[in-house]
């Protein structure tokens, strides 16, 4: 097989093992050489290297060796003619290459490798003994070794190496080029670390670039001064932000388009399609013997599958309603509690205590929210993990909804303390912003340096002396000290774009929702979000372990989070402008109820008027979908013709000959 430049053989997986007491000559049946030389049978390339306490164990794998996995794993992949077709290795030249020339994407290599790891199992009729050190166990017909190791703690961990040219190029026209703003190599990024974080980083990128009209608009009304006619300047800054967020959103799903088709991503690479069979606690099955008998009534089967389905709803609607009553029961006295605390206290500095003892406090309250909806989602029965995924983040979402405004929405709209109301914006803005920034850049570092620690404190204690400087040689070694790029509500169904993607929709609800009160917020918002895009470059690149990738075609439930905003940003900044026209004693109260269902009936026709106008996909990426359509079933119709016609007269053959 021919291989391309960026397709040498690099070094992509680690697995972590513990050093062994035993001598290399008396390691018979050992365990840890028994794997290696399995790996070797698959076709690996085995490096293995001493670390501190632990052995590492790095593999690559030849793009031959990749290319049978794939094709056992039958995986589709698009072909020159635009269909999406069983991979095999013999016509490796008909399928298209990715934008850095090699022929599978790290997603794919990485489900490759999985397979590979995971696929070797005992084949004997009996059960093999094997050794660590000391202790002796079976590893029985059909199991896969590395999981049986890994019940045994003697495989620790397997994970993704960093390759240390690619990420070094990163590092430099990517994590630290400061001079281009919102400049990203996005289909570098693709190729690097997978669709999902790349669909995250050119959402990030084009959210930054667009954030810069509102930012200069709400510069120029901090600074210039209109006196009388701010009253009529305000609504029409209000109108300009929401024809401007109603625009993002249609033109990011443009983008998106083009991302996917410039990525050869297949729209339907989702988890398996039907209901799970096997599930966590409590969610709903299909029984097995509906799967087993083929010839079950139709009747009977179509009430089965209806009862699954509208079960299945039923539990999660229940579930909504759990967090939703948590929400108003738990949350809401604690939220109302802070914020009528802040409008008595008198002295800055005390509330500016205040709001940083809230900010700690309530990210305890929603971690535990987060736990509960995680034990509800698991009990729902979904198609598959994407679905689980979105529903997980409504659920979180709305934790955060409730702690991060509801404090804001009392002084907005009960108390109309405009003043009180800047205060509290700007003090959450740069606590949250600074905050955040502050915790997920200096944790990894705090994390890793504490393993460190705790490594040269065991390998001290084992050696028996304080004395000498226990150093890190191995890449691998330091990779393995760092911390995991996991969601701070658990790894099971999202990473860490879960908490970059929420800090994102909580800055675009507070910038958005209360546009009027402070539109100088849009110029801090894109302050943050340009020292975003390079710190989240650069805690990828050095602070974290290179994530497991993940398959994606969008940003998810985000998008739908970001229209619900949208749609409560035009009903509070009507409430905003009614109630501050009021204050200046230029309508009454009924004009000014009149005027907020106007307004807000117009803006939100105008949402919807331009979510039709502006197409969701490219004219180019529609075009090219349907010519490739076209051409595969021009190319399946002759086929079939032909073996039609080859039965045809196979058939007539047979007959004459009898």
């Amino acid at each position: 097989m021919k291989v391309y430049p960026g397709e040498e053989n690099v070094f992509e997986v680690c697995l972590v093992v513990p050093k062994r007491k035993t001598k290399k000559e008396d390691a018979t049946c050992d365990c840890v050489e028994m794997l290696e030389n399995a790996f070797l049978k698959v076709g690996f390339i085995v490096e293995r290297l001493d670390g501190v306490t632990d052995e590492f164990m790095k593999l690559a794998a030849p793009l031959e060796i990749l290319g049978k996995a794939a094709a056992r794993l039958e995986m589709k992949k698009r072909t020159h003619i635009g269909m999406d077709l069983l991979f095999e290795l013999d016509e490796v030249d008909a399928f298209v290459r990715q934008p850095d020339g090699s022929l599978f994407s790290w997603c794919e290599r990485f489900r490759c490798y999985h397979h590979l790891i995971y696929g070797i199992v005992n084949e004997n009729q009996s059960a093999v003994t094997l050794k660590c050190d000391e202790e002796e166990f079976q590893w029985k017909v059909g199991e896969s070794l590395v999981r049986t190791l890994e019940s045994k703690k003697i495989v620790k961990q397997i994970f993704p190496l960093h390759d240390e040219i690619r990420r070094k190029k990163l590092l430099g026209n990517w994590a630290l080029n400061w001079w281009d703003f919102t400049g990203q190599p996005i289909d570098e990024v693709y190729s690097y670390f997978g669709a999902k974080i790349a669909l995250y980083f050119a959402f990030l990128g084009m959210y930054t670039r667009w954030m810069l009209f509102p930012a200069a608009l709400g510069l120029i009304l901090q600074l210039v001064e209109f006196g009388s006619m701010r009253l009529l300047v305000l609504p029409i800054f209000f109108i300009s932000i929401v024809l401007w967020a109603i625009m993002f959103s249609q033109f990011w799903r443009r983008k998106n388009s083009a991302l996917i088709a410039r990525w050869q991503i297949n729209y339907t690479f989702g988890g398996d399609p039907g209901y799970r069979l096997s599930g966590v606690d409590g969610s709903l099955q299909i029984p097995v013997e509906l799967i087993k008998n083929q010839e079950m009534d139709k009747r009977k089967e179509k009430e089965v599958f209806q009862r699954i389905e509208w079960f299945g709803r039923l539990r999660r609607f229940r579930n909504d309603a759990i967090v939703i009553l948590s929400i108003i029961c738990l949350q809401l006295p604690f939220e109302l509690a802070y914020a009528h605390c802040y409008e008595v206290i008198q002295s800055d500095a005390i509330k500016f205590g205040l709001t940083v003892l809230y900010l700690f406090a309530i990210q305890y309250f929603t971690r535990l929210g987060a736990k509960m909806s995680m034990k509800l989602i698991n009990c729902e029965n979904y198609e598959n993990n994407e679905k689980r995924a979105d529903s997980l983040v409504y659920k979180i979402f709305g934790l955060y909804f409730m702690q991060s405004y509801i404090g804001v929405f009392y002084h907005a709209l009960l108390h109309r303390n405009f003043t009180t109301l800047r205060q509290v914006l700007i003090q959450r803005l740069l606590i949250s912003e600074v905050l955040e920034n502050l915790l997920e850049n200096s944790l990894p570092y705090l994390k890793y340096s504490y393993r460190k620690y705790k490594v040269r404190s065991k390998k001290r204690r084992e050696k028996g002396s304080s004395q000498g400087k226990i150093q890190f040689t191995s890449r691998a070694e330091k990779e393995y000290l760092k911390p995991s790029y996991s969601a701070s509500i658990g790894v099971e169904l999202e990473d860490g774009l879960f908490d970059d993607c929420l800090e994102l929709a909580l800055q675009f609800g507070m910038i958005m929702m209360f546009a009027c009160a402070f539109p100088l917020a849009f110029a801090f918002a894109a302050l943050n979000n340009i020292t975003e895009i390079r710190t989240d470059a650069l805690k990828l690149l050095a602070m974290y372990k290179r994530p497991f990738p993940r398959a994606a075609t969008t940003i998810g439930a985000w998008l739908n989070i970001f229209q619900f905003l949208i749609v409560m940003s035009i009903c509070t900044n009507c409430a905003l402008l009614v109630w501050l026209y009021d204050q200046e004693g230029k309508w009454k109260i009924e004009p000014g109820l009149a005027a907020i269902l106007v307004m807000e009936h117009v803006l939100l026709l105008l949402k919807f008027g331009f979510s039709r106008l502006v197409p969701e996909e490219p004219a180019w990426v529609k075009a090219n979908r349907v010519k490739n359509a076209t051409q595969a079933q021009d190319i399946c119709s002759k086929q079939l013709l032909r073996t039609i016609s080859g039965g045809e007269k196979a058939l007539n053959y047979v007959k004459k000959t009898e």
